[in-house]
């Protein structure tokens, strides 16, 4: 009897890292392709992760499955919602990291499958988010690099190529490659708007209204008074996106907007995840290895 149980609660485990790791996979394509990671998809692996512990705990007689996944949760949300905060990465991103961490509060140690990751002192979620930003720094060179080529940054402009690591050459770099002028129609939800300057206070009621990510800023410029932006990496919400769109039909704004070309960082997540259940913190690896050489 025991070691049915036992058998049942190990399928369990295993059905949860390969839901999880699908739904990785499937919101790095939506990111990769779109830009953005759909709330259906992450709300549906966070569903799937309070239900499965919800099963391990009445299956164990043990709350430890259920109340873990909770804790997991709202810890999981209040870190990384943190590090949206400081641009880190998008709101879709949060939701995934959160999403990981319901489904899979604790380290993995699944005997027929001979994994035994090296646990950390933390939950499993915060390796995952550890190896997301260690693995993300190549993504993020390779993905700098093609919009420089692609927009043919250095055409005409070889002196910057010489003196790439010119503060005003990253600077051109940055503004060249990581900026996009769109049409107001174009506009999206999760699109990061960059500063637009304008004079008409009616657009300061209007986006007062909203409560939402775009702040308004007063301007040191002398032909502007103000200009507004998104706040943080979580981009414009929907209802932004269409009061922009009205207030473009108005005549109130122009036709064009700067936008920001933000990384994709769920193929990233999709990674440190697979590192986090083969092996475990790539963190305590580079410690270790670094208390090796001492």
């Amino acid at each position: 009897m025991l070691n049915s149980i036992i058998m049942i609660i190990t399928t369990i485990f295993l059905i949860q890292i390969i839901i999880t790791v699908l739904f990785s996979i499937m919101a790095a394509i939506y990111d990769i392709k779109s830009n953005i990671v759909p709330n259906k998809l992450n709300y549906s692996l966070i569903f799937f992760g309070l239900f499965s512990n919800l099963i391990l705990s009445i299956i164990s007689n043990n709350i430890k499955y259920i109340l873990a996944s909770f804790i997991s949760m709202f810890i999981t949300y209040a870190v990384t919602y943190m590090l949206w905060k400081l641009n880190i990465w998008g709101g879709g991103d949060v939701k995934l990291f959160t999403a990981i961490a319901t489904v899979i509060p604790s380290g993995l140690n699944i005997n027929f499958l001979n994994i035994f990751p090296q646990l950390s002192v933390y939950p499993f979620s915060f390796s995952v988010v550890i190896n997301s930003i260690l693995v993300s720094f190549p993504f993020l060179v390779i993905f700098v690099t093609h919009l420089i080529f692609k927009n043919k940054v250095f055409m005409g402009n070889i002196d910057f190529l010489v003196n790439i690591f010119n503060i005003e050459s990253l600077k051109y770099i940055k503004n060249s490659t990581l900026n996009k002028l769109i049409p107001i129609k174009d506009l999206k939800e999760g699109m990061i708007v960059n500063d637009y300057y304008f004079n008409n206070e009616h657009i300061i009621e209007l986006l007062s209204e909203m409560g939402g990510n775009l702040e308004i800023y007063k301007s040191n410029r002398n032909d502007f008074k103000y200009y507004f932006k998104s706040q943080s990496a979580g981009g414009i919400t929907n209802e932004e996106v269409w009061q922009l769109k009205i207030m473009n039909s108005q005549d109130i704004i122009s036709d064009n907007i700067s936008i920001k070309l933000s990384f994709p960082f769920a193929p990233a997540i999709f990674l440190g995840l697979v590192i986090a259940i083969v092996y475990g913190d790539m963190m305590m690896l580079i410690i270790k290895n670094i208390f090796l050489v001492i």
